[in-house]
């Protein structure tokens, strides 16, 4: 039973890094004018983006340095993510399995 949980938490994890992914990408393609929020589409998807992005960027915004317009918060985000999944789930599944 804990070991489905920590791989539903893991399945987790790598959405979380698609849609961090998705949403720098798309930030790009809005900045450069690829693509623009008066687009019902675009907008729709950028909303739920930012509507899930946001709680996990909130505190860590306040801690980091503000660099302009470099926003560092996904990248950040994204190494917690990896450090998460490769560092402390597998030695909790290991000791869940002992």
């Amino acid at each position: 039973m804990a070991f489905a949980i920590l791989q539903i938490i893991a399945i987790l994890l790598n959405v979380a890094i698609t849609v961090i992914i998705v949403q720098a990408i798309m930030s790009w393609l809005l900045a450069f004018n690829v693509i623009n929020l008066q687009n019902d589409i675009v907008n729709a998807i950028w909303t739920t983006l930012d509507a899930l992005t946001a709680p996990i960027y909130r505190p860590i915004r306040k801690i980091m340095p503000d660099f302009g317009a470099i926003d560092l918060t996904p990248m950040v985000v994204i190494i917690a993510i990896i450090i998460l999944q490769d560092a402390i789930l597998p030695p909790l599944a290991q000791a869940l399995l002992s």
